[in-house]
């Protein structure tokens, strides 16, 4: 889908930076980018902001959390 829209998903480092901007995902989490070898086998990463800190996790890119939001970059 981010292809499709033209940006792409935010790696852990670039999330990590965005977190620094202003605080997102107090309340939601964000997938992020994912190595390939780690989406081969089903699984995606997924950050969010609690407590002032970053947090990254991982779930089933088919699970419920299969609605979960994005972030992404447009390069311009």
């Amino acid at each position: 889908m981010a292809t499709e829209m033209g940006i792409e998903i935010l790696s852990e480092e670039q999330y990590r930076e965005l977190q620094e901007l202003e605080s997102f995902d107090k309340k939601t989490s964000s997938w992020v980018q994912t190595p390939a070898n780690i989406r081969k086998l089903g699984g995606a990463i997924f950050c969010d902001w609690r407590y002032d800190t970053v947090f990254v996790y991982h779930n089933g890119a088919d699970s419920y959390y299969a609605a979960r939001g994005f972030r992404g970059s447009l390069r311009v």
